[in-house]
């Protein structure tokens, strides 16, 4: 699982991008896409369970906001994707899956 080093700001903005590669380290497209927002503990944060990303592409920028980045859930999140990609070499529907985590930091005046 990979850390993210920058925390996001209770209740602000917090934006992740994630990029694909095949196995030989070529980018690629995927056939399909889906994120879910999770603690610690797997409990799904603002029903972000499965959330379908309409339009893949080799790299995919994902805005969570406000309510995604309450502390009042705890201070610590997972980031998971998911999808399928086809490779010429390898064969196609093969599966992705990529984590991060990420702490949520209070905003201070």
């Amino acid at each position: 699982m990979t850390d993210l080093s920058t925390k996001a700001i209770n209740e602000g903005t917090y934006i992740i991008t994630c990029a694909f590669t095949d196995a030989d380290g070529t980018a690629v497209t995927p056939n399909s896409l889906t994120w879910d927002l999770t603690d610690y503990d797997g409990n799904v944060i603002n029903s972000r369970s499965s959330v379908a990303i309409a339009i893949p592409s080799t790299s995919n920028t994902i805005v969570l906001g406000a309510l995604d980045l309450d502390n009042e859930q705890g201070n610590s999140r997972v980031f998971t994707i998911e999808g399928t990609y086809d490779s010429i070499t390898y064969g196609n529907g093969l599966p992705l899956r990529g984590q991060a985590n990420f702490t949520i930091g209070l905003w201070v005046e």
